[in-house]
């Protein structure tokens, strides 16, 4: 004997909903793919649950009692309230939506990325506030807490529980001043040697530029050190500097300021863009929005999913 306090399996709320409406065993072992002495055997189980036949045999099929009538709402309420469970999922409608997203990106990304991320979600989801925050050693926590939503960039470190997606690859370009006394079409490495430089001390790609130049047993003329891209462009517009960069935030720079892009002269190690994002939010409907938005404006056609 069952106690009144055990629920019956999903299957012989099934049975009971599907017999209920066909009034034969037959049909519903065929709609269930079950055999028939096993929907018998199901049916046996619900009326020791119930405590009543459920189902009288006639040369019509199997009747309903009156306690299988008064139960068909109640089954079928929770068969309905299970089938919503099943598919549920909070929306996110970006034209209605009031949320913040936090977003871990280098300088170079609020250059690049987010002016025209921010056009794009202002357009669509005007009630949607962009955070911009950095990429450093406390990134993994802030994605797996919730602290942070995406972080966008080469971020080689960071490890399980991440899910990272490929957005476009980078090469190394030099920028110099247009009218350089000294630097027509090409920047060689004998000038890559000579000429002063201007070097940028952060980034997440900084490391593989330092390999490339102990490789090649190079040695830069440093003449200014900066912590991040704010104001490179100007500087070397109105000297006769130059500097090594990835390709995407040095093509930017130089349209803004009217620089020349040389071709970096010494191998450099390219690396992939990627939005990174935890496995706790990978469901999560305001999290795949923003995703899928970031995929269409900065990724190209095609590119995977990695976990």
């Amino acid at each position: 004997m069952t106690t009144p306090t055990e629920l019956p399996d999903l299957k012989l709320l099934q049975l009971f909903d599907l017999l209920y409406d066909t009034r034969s065993v037959t049909r519903v072992a065929e709609q269930l793919g079950q055999s028939q002495p096993t929907v018998s055997i199901w049916l046996a189980r619900l009326r020791e649950h119930l405590h009543d036949p459920l189902f009288i045999r006639t040369p019509a099929g199997m009747a309903p009692t009156p306690q299988a009538d008064a139960l068909i709402g109640p089954c079928r309420e929770i068969l309905e309230s299970l089938r919503r469970f099943s598919a549920w999922e909070i929306a996110f409608d970006p034209a209605t939506a009031q949320r913040r997203f936090r977003i871990c990106m280098t300088d170079a990304s609020h250059v690049t990325l987010l002016p025209r991320l921010l056009a794009h979600v202002r357009a669509q989801a005007p009630g949607v506030r962009l955070e911009a925050a950095r990429i450093d050693g406390n990134t993994e926590r802030a994605l797996e807490s919730g602290e942070a939503d995406l972080a966008i960039g080469y971020v080689p470190w960071l490890s399980g529980g991440i899910y990272q997606q490929q957005l476009y690859e980078q090469d190394w370009v030099c920028l110099a001043n247009r009218h350089h006394p000294r630097i027509r079409k090409r920047l060689s490495v004998k000038a890559y040697r000579s000429e002063g430089h201007v070097a940028i001390t952060a980034g997440t790609g900084t490391a593989l530029l330092e390999q490339a130049l102990v490789r090649e047993r190079i040695e830069r003329q440093i003449a200014l050190e900066l912590p991040g891209f704010l104001g490179l462009g100007a500087i070397v517009q109105t000297t006769d500097l130059i500097t090594t960069l990835p390709r995407h935030i040095g093509e930017t720079l130089a349209q803004a300021s009217d620089l020349a892009v040389h071709a970096c002269p010494i191998p450099v190690d390219g690396f992939a863009v990627r939005q990174h994002w935890h496995a706790r939010y990978h469901h999560e409907a305001g999290n795949r929005w923003l995703r899928s938005v970031v995929a269409r404006l900065f990724g190209a056609a095609g590119n995977r999913l990695e976990g």
